[in-house]
Parts: C-alpha cells; structure tokens; sequence
C-alpha cells in the first residue's frame, strides 16, 4: 500500500510541526508518512520534547528542516498543514502536483511566558490539541 505523504509546516519547525509529525507517524505511519519543515527554521524546543517524551514519543533527534529547501528538491505530498497562524501560513511556498492544503491554527510553545512548569502545563494542551487534530485527520483521510 502507497503511503500518503503529509507535510506539516510551522514557523521555525521547533514545536508545533514537530509534534504533528510525531503523532501522525506514531499514530498511523502505516498509512501515512509525515514530515515537517518550517518557514525559517530554528532550534527544537526542549519543552516540546518533554511533553512528547511523557507519552513515550522521542523527538530528541529530530533536526529543523527548512520548507522551502524541500520545494526546491521538487518534493512531493498529498498535503500540506500549516500548524502556524495564518498569516504565516501563507507564506508557505506552493508545492507541485495534486496537494491537498489544510491550516490547523495552534498556539506557539515559543511565545509562552511564565514559570518552566506554567511553560508546561500550557505546552501539553497544544500537544493534545495537537494530537486530537492529528486523529481526525487520520479519521477522516486515511
């Protein structure tokens, strides 16, 4: 069976995408192979890997990946998810080929303020919401 590739863009690739990609892989990488790239790629966020590693998915390794040297390598996918606000996500580059394109608006770990713990707490809820987006799109795509 063909696997549908799905890349999920955020801004940097440091939290949001990164999680997106972990829990389609993890959740259905059997139908589906995910990727994640950002707009101007930066460092993985260690609170992201956290909150990943509490349900036993290890991010630790994944490097940032840059979107737009995926679409010059003419890299292809049946989606492309912008998991950015929408203003940046519409300044991901449109890929060749029938792409389906879907934008899931979520919070950045980056921006949040507070103590690391507050920093946590508010991390898992884009995680879950995250990953809630995630199990639809498996439901409703796969």
């Amino acid at each position: 069976m063909k696997k549908n590739k799905v890349l999920f863009v955020c801004i940097h690739n440091s939290a949001r995408s990164q999680m997106a990609e972990a829990f389609l892989n993890h959740l259905a990488g059997d139908r589906f192979e995910a990727r994640s790239a950002g707009l101007e790629p930066g460092v993985l966020n260690p609170l992201v890997v956290e909150v990943m590693q509490e349900l036993g998915i290890d991010i630790s390794t994944n490097q940032t990946k840059d979107v737009f040297e995926m679409f010059k390598r003419g890299e292809m996918y049946s989606y492309v998810i912008t998991v950015c606000d929408g203003a940046n996500a519409e300044r991901c580059p449109i890929f060749p080929g029938i792409v389906s394109r879907l934008h899931w608006s979520f919070s950045d770990p980056a921006a949040l303020t507070g103590s690391k713990e507050e920093r946590l707490a508010t991390t898992r809820v884009i995680r879950d919401e995250i990953r809630a987006a995630v199990e639809g799109f498996i439901t409703e795509y796969a």
